[in-house]
């Protein structure tokens, strides 16, 4: 089987990307593992199809981690995939709604530059409950489409995050479903650094959206700095609750191609 693909990223967390309005092709796990594989396959963090989806809503998303298993929320997955609508002529000028993993968002193109193929994204998350929010280990623990411990360390640009994150990602006493493991530092210049584990791709990303939201609630701090660039993320505060929670970034259009899938 020909398989058609799009590759995007969103602060260097990348991904393939599949309309699957007209024809879906059922992709096993293995099949999409081995896209993801950066060796024998494409090359991604994960692996989403665009669908149907019954009005009022543009499309439908779902978010396969790099593993082949169907993933929980993806925030830069999901402002990736409004870039892919936006080429693929959905909307309603430069707006979009549409269906994930954990119910239905609203996201806008802010800003899309064709010639160089780089643009920016501003997706809509969840609200949060503040009794959601606990404390746990040395740290915090939140879900914000996807579930995520976040933990305040020193020397982050140091820090051995795939060997802390991956032990306190298998904590099965504190996460029997897993987690993604997410680790701060205030920068001098006021920003927040973030690193983050990733459940499912099990290594660490370069960027990741529901991890970078996670980390600007427990912290208090809208700018947020990743390994592969710069976020703002905004909500109100009401203490009850986290609301109109809005995650904006940067998104690229990589390449298209085709592989043949056994």
């Amino acid at each position: 089987m020909e398989l058609k693909f799009y590759k995007y990223d969103g602060a260097g967390n990348d991904f393939v990307l599949i309309d699957i309005r007209e024809n879906d092709p059922h992709l096993t796990q293995e099949q999409i593992a081995h896209i993801c594989h950066r060796r024998f396959g494409i090359g991604a963090d994960g692996l989403m199809t665009l669908g149907k989806a019954d009005a009022p809503y543009d499309f439908e998303m779902k978010y396969y981690n790099s593993d082949g298993r169907l993933g929980s929320m993806c925030g830069n997955g999901g402002r990736c995939i409004v870039a892919f609508a936006h080429r693929l002529g959905l909307g309603d000028e430069g707006h979009f709604s549409f269906i994930g993993f954990d119910g239905p968002h609203e996201a806008d193109m802010l800003l899309w530059d064709p010639q160089n193929s780089v643009g920016i994204v501003r997706l809509g998350m969840h609200d949060v409950a503040c009794a959601d929010v606990r404390r746990c280990l040395d740290g915090w623990f939140l879900d914000t489409g996807s579930p995520h411990y976040v933990q305040r360390v020193k020397d982050l640009g140091y820090f051995d995050v795939v060997g802390e994150g991956r032990r306190i990602r298998n904590n099965k006493e504190e996460f029997p479903e897993g987690t993604n493991v997410d680790f701060i530092e205030d920068l001098p210049d006021g920003r927040l650094f973030v690193r983050t584990y990733e459940r499912g791709v099990e290594d660490e990303t370069w960027a990741c959206g529901t991890g970078v939201t996670a980390c600007a609630i427990v912290s208090g701090n809208r700018k947020v700095v990743a390994r592969g660039g710069d976020f703002k993320v905004d909500f109100n505060a009401t203490g009850k609750s986290y609301t109109d929670v809005f995650l904006t970034g940067p998104v690229s259009y990589n390449f298209k191609g085709s592989i043949l899938i056994d």
